[in-house]
């Protein structure tokens, strides 16, 4: 299979999913996809999708929770 995007070769893999929407983030792991080796695009199948929107509703329990920080591009502290 090819890349829609860069015609590069599509090769299966477990990704991790990051979501950002107005400053709401989570991720979620081992998340099955199709990648482009060429320019890194990740498609997903329909399955996969709804799977993927379930969780955005954050229907069910995270499997952890992470302290992550934040830095501004250009301001030095």
């Amino acid at each position: 299979m090819k890349c829609v995007f860069c015609g590069g070769d599509v090769e299966k893999r477990v990704v991790t999913f990051i979501y950002d929407e107005n400053d709401d983030y989570f991720f979620i792991e081992n998340v099955p996809a199709e990648v482009c080796a060429r320019c890194g695009e990740k498609t997903y199948s329909p399955e996969v999708t709804n799977e993927l929107l379930k969780l955005a509703k954050r229907k069910g329990k995270p499997t952890k929770t992470l302290n992550v920080p934040v830095f501004e591009f250009g301001v030095a502290r």
